[in-house]
């Protein structure tokens, strides 16, 4: 097999599922309040991926305009059966539930989905017997009702797809090694057995992956003696918080994992600036038809990727890379006169749907800019992991000048830094930095925020990571408005690795 890049898909890409129809890897991921939702990738050869669209490119599929952040589109399986691709997921805080999304071709376009009532749990798996019946295995984590926030281990129900229906009680499946949060469970049939493969542990640092296997999908279902059979608990690996996986054959013939992990910097691994990411490893099978997990390796892809927008061309925002929060891209932006043109609305980051759009932030080492004209209004760079973690750069015009102001928000607290510029368009950067030796067990990344060149602060981005914000999502960097009419001529992100497993 090829040399396999790991991250598999970088920056913020959590809860991977992937499916194989006739010799291509389509996986999908979740992505909580963002719109659009669930991003589908295709693959020939499990190394290079491409970023074909969404699941969920209209609001109205997912509903999560008004879902609390950290809830929203949930943990996702992509399966295929009587030439349909299907999606079940979770969408949390929204009134669409469980539901099932299908397509004939992942490019799209996806139907507007039907809810499965009698599923109240998260992380939903879709599976058929030989019969055609439909079973949806699920984490009994339950949302609703008196018992809201119980755990039930895992569970199914036999399933009418069509009717968007339970057709009998939710029964226990199995719960695991004895860890805390049994979920993610997929199931698979290979060779004799039906195998059922869920997380435990937690998305943190205990999380691990467990295996049990049947007679049936049905079961009953047998754990592994030495379960979990794969943690990056309590080790020094440069991949921590591997968990969530789905089961899928290699190219060569061979079986591997897609699977969620963090990627924490410092002497003391203890921040991971860009949240959960998509990593692969190996799976091997004994005489007795155990699977063997291969511990997740750190193989970042060497040399700078560039994404450049002169917002000359009126479709850069068809680019399936730009996220907005609660709402679609497009009915935060328009690309007019060869700039990005954003209104404002008398709210910045902390609000629950900022007017801003943005991309994930797919290495450790990063530079991003843009040019930004504030005649008309307040607005700049900046970067989120939720409405209290935040940073960037905003311009406005004062007096005939143009005033930036860099700021930093952490869980309400805010400190700013003001400079003037000489009346006009200015260019506002962000650089991202993994820390130096010296700094190593303090820091996350060095953040230096400039405007024309002139550095007007310098962060700590430990304040800004999974750990500390404790979100389920990463940063996402991007462009915001909060007054007037604020116009962008362009935006770049440039991005490279510097840490363990690179070469440079």
């Amino acid at each position: 097999m090829a040399h396999r890049p790991n991250p598999l898909i970088p920056g913020f890409h959590p809860d991977p599922s992937v499916v194989l129809v006739d010799g291509v890897y389509y996986l999908v991921t979740s992505t909580f309040e963002y719109l659009p939702g669930l991003p589908v990738f295709r693959s020939t050869d499990l190394v290079d991926w491409e970023h074909i669209g969404h699941v969920a490119d209209r609001p109205e599929q997912v509903e999560v305009s008004s879902v609390a952040t950290g809830a929203g589109v949930f943990a996702p399986t992509i399966r295929y059966h009587d030439g349909l691709f299907h999606v079940i997921v979770t969408v949390v805080g929204s009134s669409r539930g469980c539901v099932v999304f299908t397509a004939t071709d992942p490019v799209g376009p996806w139907s507007d989905g039907v809810t499965i009532s009698g599923v109240d749990g998260i992380d939903p798996d879709l599976a058929w017997d030989d019969d055609g019946t439909a079973y949806v295995t699920y984490s009994g984590l339950r949302l609703t009702g008196e018992d809201a926030g119980h755990h039930y281990g895992i569970e199914q129900v036999r399933v009418d797809l069509a009717g968007g229906r339970a057709l009998e009680r939710p029964r226990p499946l199995w719960s695991g090694s004895g860890l805390r949060f049994p979920e993610a469970p997929h199931l698979y049939r290979h060779g004799d057995h039906w195998y059922l493969v869920i997380a435990e542990g937690g998305t943190e640092r205990g999380h691990a992956v467990s295996v049990a296997r049947g007679p049936s999908l049905t079961g009953p279902f047998t754990g592994h003696p030495a379960n979990p059979l794969l943690t990056a608990s309590g080790s020094p690996r440069c991949v921590q918080n591997t968990g969530h996986a789905d089961l899928v054959e290699t190219p060569d013939g061979g079986w591997a994992l897609v699977l969620l992990g963090v990627r924490p910097v410092g002497e003391a691994q203890a921040f991971s600036p860009l949240g959960r990411e998509t990593f692969l490893t190996d799976v091997t099978w004994t005489e007795d038809g155990w699977p063997v997990l291969a511990p997740v390796d750190l193989a970042p892809r060497t040399g700078i990727e560039s994404v450049v927008f002169s917002f000359e061309d009126g479709t850069a925002l068809d680019d399936p890379g730009w996220l907005a929060v609660r709402a679609t891209p497009r009915s935060m932006a328009e690309v007019r006169g060869g700039h990005l043109v954003l209104r404002g609305r008398e709210a910045g980051l902390d609000d629950p749907r900022p007017v801003f759009v943005g991309r994930r932030q797919r290495h450790l080492d990063a530079d991003v800019t843009t040019r930004v004209d504030a005649s008309g209004g307040v607005g700049g760079l900046a970067a989120r992991y939720d409405e209290q973690h935040h940073f960037g750069l905003e311009a406005r015009t004062e007096d005939g000048a143009t005033v930036v102001t860099a700021w930093g928000s952490v869980v309400g607290l805010r400190q700013e830094w003001r400079r003037s510029f000489p009346a006009g368009p200015v260019e506002l950067r962000m650089e991202l930095r993994t820390p130096t030796a010296a700094a190593s067990a303090a820091r996350a990344d060095r953040i230096t925020l400039l405007a024309d060149g002139t550095p007007l602060a310098e962060l700590d981005g430990r304040y800004w990571t999974a750990e500390t914000c404790a979100s389920f999502t990463g940063r996402v960097v991007g462009l915001h408005a909060s007054e007037g009419t604020v116009r962008f001529a362009d935006f770049r992100y440039a991005g490279w690795e510097t840490g363990p497993g690179t070469d440079q």
